[in-house]
């Protein structure tokens, strides 16, 4: 006997009723920690979704694979690098959008580019398009340290791109002069807030820039016009929604706008710009509601952009 629709309903119901259920009775049991519980789940399936559904309209390897679009996919990916053909590697970050907001000079035409935290390299075969003379990318943390990625991307698409870009293994604390030398052009992106010392971080890497240092890092306390560094290796913020570094355990500390600038001003930088996100009524709005009110969060204005002139 075939089962009616009614039953397929009934039975395909049934898990979903047992999970309210389960939910209903440890939220009578233990409220505050079912909440915060509840908001890490729809935390988690947010990230997700915002990474899924900016791949939809990226022109990713997609069966039946070749050879080389097996390469591709067996690897692990943050960026979304263009290759020659026109495929994109399939990177975890919506890169096409913090491109536009980091807002690389057009044209680096004769110029020297360090990318310090280069991971895929997307940034350093981005420099190496618009003209550099020449691009050194370093990481160490992901490429043979404690982080969970690889160079594995990096090296493809070094390949794939028949790329000229130097690439050296060299932890932040090592950089100098001595080590690596001088640039015109420093890429600091997404490095920052990962490390337990910052202010020594920006010294090292202000020793080796020579005219521009670009600076991009996730924020907090936002509204406070003193500066000020928010403590996140615990993840201090439960009450938070949509905010990524609460999933990463490899964030330490989180500065203000006021933060950075006094701290670039203090290892040499003579102009010190915010370039993202804008300036406006709206923005400042949103800064301040972020921080304030409970589980309120605009995503892209947790992470901010400076550009820093020697």
């Amino acid at each position: 006997m075939q089962p009616t629709d009614r039953t397929w309903q009934r039975d395909g119901a049934r898990p979903i009723v047992a999970k309210l259920s389960r939910f209903a009775a440890r939220l009578r049991a233990h409220p505050i920690d079912a909440l915060v519980d509840l908001l890490r789940r729809i935390e988690r399936r947010l990230i997700r979704w915002d990474g899924v559904s900016s791949l939809r309209s990226v022109n990713i390897p997609r069966p039946p694979y070749s050879e080389r679009d097996r390469e591709i996919t067996d690897i692990h990916w943050v960026h979304r690098i263009e290759l020659p053909d026109g495929t994109v590697t399939p990177g975890d970050w919506n890169t096409g959008r913090t491109m536009a907001q980091v807002n690389l000079p057009a044209s680096l035409a004769g110029k020297t580019v360090l990318d310090v935290g280069a991971w895929d390299g997307l940034y350093s075969f981005e420099a190496e398009k618009r003209g550099a003379a020449r691009v050194l990318a370093t990481d160490h943390y992901c490429w043979s340290g404690p982080g969970w990625g690889t160079r594995a991307g990096f090296d493809l698409a070094h390949r794939l791109l028949g790329s000229k870009v130097e690439a050296r293994d060299i932890d932040i604390p090592d950089l100098s002069p001595e080590t690596v030398g001088v640039f015109d052009v420093v890429l600091f992106l997404g490095v920052l807030y990962h490390l337990p010392d910052p202010f020594t971080a920006l010294e090292r890497v202000a020793s080796v820039t020579k005219e521009l240092l670009i600076l991009e890092t996730m924020v907090d306390l936002t509204f406070m016009r003193q500066p000020a560094l928010s403590f996140q290796r615990g993840g201090s913020q439960p009450c938070s929604l949509f905010r990524h570094w609460r999933m990463d355990p490899g964030t330490w500390f989180l500065p203000n706008q006021a933060a950075i600038v006094a701290m670039l001003e203090e290892v040499g930088f003579k102009t010190v710009r915010r370039v993202f996100p804008p300036y406006g009524v709206w923005c400042r709005l949103v800064h301040f509601l972020n921080a304030v009110v409970p589980f309120f969060n605009v995503q892209m204005n947790y992470r901010m952009v400076f550009h820093a002139w020697k």
